[in-house]
């Protein structure tokens, strides 16, 4: 005791929370509390907390196992929560809820049945398993969850189930009424064993205020999750809606690609705005033939030089179609040569069942430098009125958006 703190009259304690001091000190009373002169906020709170939810004089009042029980407990009561909060929901969608057809009296039929069966099932089950919840009370304890857990699953299943809908949710009804005898039954058992001053009831009151706080958490998460849901695919659809309404009139591949395949197949010049909305704005992963723009000079120099006096070479290497770009090329010969580029790779895809063919280039697999070959007529023949179609269509020819590497290369000679 510290000096001229006066002489001790009594001490008194709240449980194990809080303990008091009463002095006489020059005469007069003071009472002190044990371990500061008075209560922090924190404290204060914690407090109210274990008042709310936890047994009065706890941890003395309850066994040692209480703690780590009721926080396992309340960890499966949030996730059951959620669980059951889906298979409400589908429940609610299989009766009809939502649904203009469905009538009235189906639904009640439905839930009288689901709910009868339940009945059948809970004075059945107590009837064969009474005597048995109190001296396996953790074995049917658990066997109640993993039962719930089934029950749930089958009525969040049943909706697509139409015809057998009745007859699941019958049978889910059953099991949740056995979950409700087991559970409840040992329940009690279990709050026999943790109630140490015969405090039962107080036991049994604060699990039902942490069941009713775990499940105000779960709807709480639930709903965070639906507003976090609703306003990621409003993201993703505005996002869409944005770049969708963006109409570019300088060609990149994917749109030449499309107004060139277009214009081979009816000789129509798609708008800005129709090769913009046709445009894929998602990545794609179907197996194509790529196009490299503006590559270093392959191995194959006679090939891509054949039947070429153009400022480029394009040939076709690893399996992709490779364009190297002279110096002197402009934009137009730019454009030129990803037309090419387009229609080789074009012929040298594997055929897709979907998409229209151009019946006057479809033909057999034929060696490379034929395609190669073949390429340069059709953009001789094409590719001058296909350019003035494009820009009277709109299009902007003076620049473009083509992926062009940096290589440049200048032949010293050419083959014709």
């Amino acid at each position: 005791m510290d000096k001229g703190a006066g002489e001790v009259l009594a001490t008194e304690r709240y449980g194990s929370a809080e303990s008091w001091r009463y002095l006489s000190k020059d005469g007069a009373m003071e009472r002190r509390r044990d371990g500061g002169d008075g209560e922090s906020r924190g404290s204060s709170v914690i407090g109210v907390f274990k008042s709310v939810f936890l047994p009065q004089g706890y941890p003395e009042s309850v066994s040692d196992d209480y703690l780590q029980y009721q926080f396992w407990d309340t960890v499966q009561a949030f996730s059951s929560s959620l669980s059951g909060t889906l298979a409400t929901q589908a429940s609610l969608k299989g009766v009809g809820v939502g649904n203009q057809e469905a009538t009235v009296a189906a639904a009640t039929v439905t839930w009288l049945l689901r709910d009868g069966a339940g009945m059948l099932g809970r004075i059945l089950f107590a009837w064969q398993k009474g005597t048995k919840l109190d001296s396996e009370a953790k074995k049917w304890r658990l066997f109640a969850d993993v039962l719930n857990d089934i029950a749930l699953f089958m009525e969040i299943l049943a909706p697509y189930f139409p015809a057998c809908f009745t007859l699941i949710v019958c049978t889910a009804g059953i099991f949740k009424s056995i979950v409700g005898v087991a559970g409840g039954a040992t329940r009690a058992a279990l709050t026999v064993h943790q109630a140490r001053r015969d405090n039962m009831a107080d036991i049994s009151a604060k699990d039902g205020s942490q069941e009713t706080l775990v499940n105000l958490a779960g709807l709480l998460v639930l709903l965070y999750l639906i507003i976090f849901f609703l306003f990621t695919a409003l993201h993703l659809f505005a996002n869409y809606k944005a770049v969708r309404s963006v109409v570019m009139e300088t060609f990149n591949e994917a749109r030449l690609s499309i107004v060139l395949q277009q214009y081979l197949r009816d000789k129509r010049i798609l708008s800005p705005l129709e090769g913009n909305q046709r445009e894929p704005v998602f990545l794609e992963f179907r197996k194509t033939v790529p196009i490299k723009l503006g590559v270093r000079l392959q191995e194959e120099l006679n090939l891509a030089l054949k039947d070429n006096n153009r400022p480029y070479l394009l040939g076709v290497q690893n399996g992709s179609v490779c364009v190297c770009l002279g110096p002197e090329a402009s934009v137009q010969d730019e454009i030129r040569a990803m037309c090419q580029a387009v229609w080789l790779s074009s012929r040298l895809n594997p055929p897709n069942p979907r998409e229209p063919t151009t019946p006057q280039w479809q033909c057999k697999p034929l060696p490379l430098f034929i395609y190669i070959s073949a390429s340069h007529k059709v953009m001789d023949t094409v590719f001058s009125p296909f350019l003035k179609s494009v820009e009277a269509a709109g299009w902007d020819i003076k620049r473009t958006l083509l992926d062009w590497d940096e290589w440049r290369v200048q032949c010293k000679a050419k083959c014709n």
